[in-house]
Order: C-alpha cells, then sequence, then structure tokens
C-alpha cells in the first residue's frame, strides 16, 4: 500500500496517509494568499479597468497557498521520519550501553 516509497504515520488513530495525500489536503486546505490576492485584485482591475490584476494576484495568491502547503508538509514528513529514526535507534544505544558497563 505504499506509493512511492513515501509513508507518513498520522497522530491520530494510527491512520496511515500517503505523502502525496498530505500534500493535496495541505494545498487544498490553505486559503489565506487566494483571498488576499483576490481582494487586492478586485479594486486594482476596477481601477485600471482591466482583468488582467485579478488574473496575476489570483494565481500568484494559489500558487503561494499551494507552496505553503506542500512545504509544511513535507516539514512534518521530515519530522516524523526523524521520530522514527530516534525510535529505532534507541534500543540500540540502550543495548550498547548496557554492554558498556
Amino acid at each position: 500500500m505504499e506509493r512511492g516509497g513515501h509513508q507518513v504515520v498520522g497522530a491520530r488513530d494510527g491512520e496511515v496517509k500517503q505523502l502525496e495525500d498530505c500534500s493535496v489536503s495541505n494545498a487544498l486546505g490553505t486559503w489565506v494568499f487566494s483571498v488576499a490576492g483576490a481582494l487586492i485584485a478586485i479594486p486594482v482591475g476596477i481601477k485600471r479597468k482591466s482583468l488582467a490584476p485579478l488574473v496575476f494576484f489570483g494565481t500568484t495568491g494559489t500558487m503561494l497557498d499551494i507552496i505553503m502547503g506542500i512545504s509544511q508538509c513535507e516539514r512534518e514528513h521530515a519530522e516524523r521520519q526523524m521520530k522514527l529514526l530516534e525510535a529505532q535507534n534507541l534500543p540500540a544505544i540502550d543495548a550498547s550501553l548496557e554492554n558498556e558497563t
């Protein structure tokens, strides 16, 4: 069930999410820059009597939302991977410390 070798274990109910699913949900879950772009573009577009500001600010805001969502997901994934590595290495460290004493 592992797509592309990336598997993310969720904090809730031990659920397993794929990294791609996480990226899509985070990218679609952010909307701040899209709304800000539209709010800036509407008055500018009315003043200039053009749809160009709406296209520019709308697409720029959407791209920022997508980039922020994906980078947040990658950051969460890296944190989970570090926790898993620490959990795997902890027994080995404990065993080596016991052997020294």
